[in-house]
């Protein structure tokens, strides 16, 4: 089972990269985790902030979280996400992901785009 998490972890993990520009960058960026943040000087409910983190992965026990800041921040983004998506999502703003076919690989991505989107409206990117 952890070569197939490391499988999904890695196609996620290429996902991700693509949202990589100028102010997206990864703070951390190993074989079992990734993290991709907006670095911009930004003001959020008042508080200046020089970044804003955006989404991540990380290899759990029996799972990788995907975790996507986007749908914290609007959680009307959850009403667009397909229900094979959304049935994964446990709390706020992760994703415990266990099996990763096509179909949910494209949701994911989708996700991603929109809530680049998001983020890009808000001027965080």
């Amino acid at each position: 089972m952890e070569e197939n998490l490391y499988q999904i972890f890695q196609r996620l993990k290429a996902a991700l990269t693509m949202f990589e520009k100028p102010t997206m960058v990864p703070k951390i960026d190993l074989d079992s985790r990734y993290e991709l943040w907006s670095q911009k000087d930004v003001v959020i409910n008042g508080r200046r902030r020089r970044e804003v983190f955006f989404a991540a992965l990380i290899i759990q026990s029996n799972y990788v979280g995907f975790y996507f800041m986007p749908v914290y921040i609007d959680t009307s983004l959850k009403e667009v996400f397909a229900p094979e998506l959304l049935k994964l999502l446990k709390g706020e703003s992760c994703f415990h992901i266990k099996q990763l076919d096509e179909n949910l690989e494209k949701q994911i991505s989708d996700a991603l785009c929109k809530g680049y989107d998001l983020y890009k409206q808000r001027g965080w990117i």
